[in-house]
């Protein structure tokens, strides 16, 4: 049989990422799906803020962003249980339509001039993180390890661009068609997305899964949740039939006699439990954490700095007011490290993941927040934390979202739908609650400065590289069962 020649998609992509004949264009499929959800997403993140400041002061903001950890409580188990039980076509459709439905219904109520600011903005959150996190399920799903290792450097590219659009398209809209109406238009791209997101489950199904059995197809009565892990060879494979990846997954389910295909696939632990009970997971989960609390406290740091030198600028005479200094200044610095971020996405991501493997590049971003932190603690100036924070931002916005998705490849197709939600939702949030936790006490208790919270900083990152060393090596044993 004559070797398959790849398309001009296929060379065109290698520019970026190493893809075989025929990969491109689910490649260029996915990222064409999440560009439409963060698109989505950010149209409805652009309108949540003047919606917020119309309900209140700003602390109203601040307890409704600590409210949407407790929200992610209760409806991440209720996402996982349903997962468990009906295919993932099914479920995609399911909660993504009930998202449309959500913005048309805050279309409605915001009409009739209902004040809908603060369930909007708890809704905003709880839609950015379950509906991306699915998306990655999805991506995990139709990948082995290798391909989704290969390929989510050029997918997450299409996030990149979706965010920027997002905010930019509203942005000019708001003007000429008003305030509420960029909802229907968050409404549609989801519905697009939804579509693409059906038509690339039947491309993938018929690509690997002609030869199984009705019973066991991802669209028949196999739920989306199961316990098994896909192998190289792109077929699914129940953990408890398989030695070598029930010991590197720490798995304990044993066959029983006369036990069903079915009864052998079926998940056997709600989303948090999975978490809690798998290392591997729990330290992607604390890493995850401590991740986001760093980069809230860095942007914390860096907003304090910025307010500093706007009234130095003031008394110099330089500027006419702080605002005028401060919104110049992070309209030139989101720009920056927007930027690099998509030069970053664009031509290394891929080639640090090929060349140096998810153990070294899972250490680059806290090796960069360490040297950005230990500088500005020693030399707390506005140059040295606009300078950490690009770097910081760009990278954690390329290299390790990639890495996010990356690391649940190896994992079973329960711990993908049902854990992941767990971890992209509640465990970021907690990030966000535990410096505001330690900002309330250094404000009112400690009288800590933006040097002190840097050295915590520094801290926090030593405990990141530990979770980080410890998570590449179970990685990289997870990654060596999937493919025996």
């Amino acid at each position: 049989m004559p070797e398959r020649q790849p398309s001009p998609l296929d060379r065109f992509l290698r520019l970026f990422t190493d893809v075989r004949p025929g990969e491109g264009a689910t490649a260029m499929l996915l990222a064409l799906n999440v560009f439409l959800l963060l698109t989505s997403y950010s149209v409805t993140r652009v309108l949540r803020e003047p919606l917020i400041a119309m309900s209140g002061s700003p602390e109203v903001r601040s307890y409704s962003a600590a409210g949407q950890a407790l929200v992610l409580l209760v409806l991440v188990p209720v996402y996982g249980a349903i997962a468990a039980r009906v295919p993932r076509r099914n479920l995609i459709i399911a909660v993504n339509g009930f998202f449309v439905a959500c913005m048309v219904a805050f279309y409605a109520l915001a009409k009739l001039q209902a004040p809908i600011g603060v369930p909007f903005y708890l809704w905003v959150g709880v839609f950015s993180l379950m509906v991306i996190a699915q998306f990655w399920s999805f991506a995990n799903d139709i990948y082995t390890t290798d391909e989704g290792k290969r390929l989510f450097p050029v997918v997450m590219f299409g996030a990149s661009i979706g965010a920027v659009t997002g905010a930019w398209l509203t942005g000019q809209l708001i003007k000429p068609v008003g305030l509420y109406e960029p909802l229907l238009l968050a409404a549609a791209l989801l519905v697009i997305a939804t579509t693409i997101t059906v038509a690339l489950d039947t491309r993938e199904r018929r690509r690997t899964e002609e030869a199984r059995a009705a019973s066991a197809l991802t669209t028949g009565t196999l739920p989306a949740a199961t316990a098994q892990y896909r192998a190289e060879t792109g077929e699914f494979k129940a953990v408890i039939t398989s030695e070598a990846y029930s010991k590197a997954s720490g798995h304990h389910k044993v066959v029983k006699p006369g036990m069903t295909p079915n009864e052998e696939v079926k998940a056997t632990r709600g989303s948090f439990g999975l978490v809690i009970r798998n290392p591997y997971l729990l330290s992607i989960a604390l890493m995850i954490l401590v991740l986001n609390w760093v980069n809230t406290a860095g942007e914390y740091i860096l907003n304090k700095t910025v307010r500093v030198a706007a009234d130095a600028a003031v008394v110099a005479g330089t500027v006419a007011s702080p605002q005028d200094f401060i919104g110049a200044f992070y309209s030139s610095y989101q720009t920056g490290f927007n930027i690099l971020s998509l030069l970053l996405q664009l031509f290394l991501v891929s080639r640090v993941l090929k060349f140096f493997g998810v153990r070294v590049a899972l250490l680059v971003l806290p090796v960069i927040a360490f040297a950005g932190y230990a500088v500005f603690a020693l030399a707390p100036v506005l140059a040295v934390a606009r300078l950490a924070k690009t770097a910081e931002n760009a990278t954690d916005y390329s290299l390790q979202n990639t890495l996010r998705a990356v690391l649940f490849l190896p994992t079973t197709r329960e711990e993908k739908y049902s854990a992941k939600q767990a971890v992209d939702g509640f465990f970021v949030r907690a990030g966000d609650m535990s410096h505001a936790l330690l900002l309330f006490a250094g404000t009112h208790w400690l009288a800590m400065q933006t040097r002190h919270y840097a050295m915590v900083n520094l801290a926090l990152v030593a405990v990141w590289i530990g979770l980080a060393i410890f998570v590449g090596r179970r990685y990289q044993r997870l990654a060596a069962a999937t493919a025996s």
